[in-house]
């Protein structure tokens, strides 16, 4: 990739990424009202923003600080009779990333693409933090 040249002469920096709603501790980020999440490093954007889909009025997606709980690469729903690739579960109650529709709402749970559900699972290990801010 080329940088443009200014009328000045000079190189123009690279874009940075635009900073997420949460607090820098956070390794990962969602908000609810635009659909995004992120991942971060000291508040640094590592990914995103990334589109998600988050719970139904009826079962909305928590907003708080949470910690990942656990990691499930392949499990599956039997509340909900469905698979949930790639799950990081970061509360005490089941809601997780993991792969899934991002047009359908979930139950509670953050639905990513598979690409997104991926890198999500990888990056994030049990402990760390997680905000999701309206």
């Amino acid at each position: 990739m080329v940088a443009a040249i200014g009328a000045l002469g000079f190189a123009a920096p690279a874009a940075n990424a635009a900073a997420t709603p949460c607090e820098p501790q956070a390794k990962a980020c969602v908000q609810l009202s635009t659909g995004k999440a992120w991942l971060q490093d000291g508040g640094n954007v590592t990914r995103g923003p990334v589109p998600m889909a988050p719970g139904l009025p009826s079962y909305p997606t928590p907003k708080g600080k949470f910690h990942v709980q656990y990691k499930d690469i392949d499990h599956y729903s039997r509340q909900y009779n469905g698979p949930m690739p790639y799950s990081v579960f970061f509360t005490t109650t089941g809601v997780a990333f993991h792969e899934g529709s991002l047009r359908q709402k979930s139950h509670g749970c953050v639905h990513l693409s598979h690409q997104d559900a991926v890198a999500f699972y990888n990056a994030l290990h049990t402990g760390d933090e997680v905000q999701v801010v309206a």
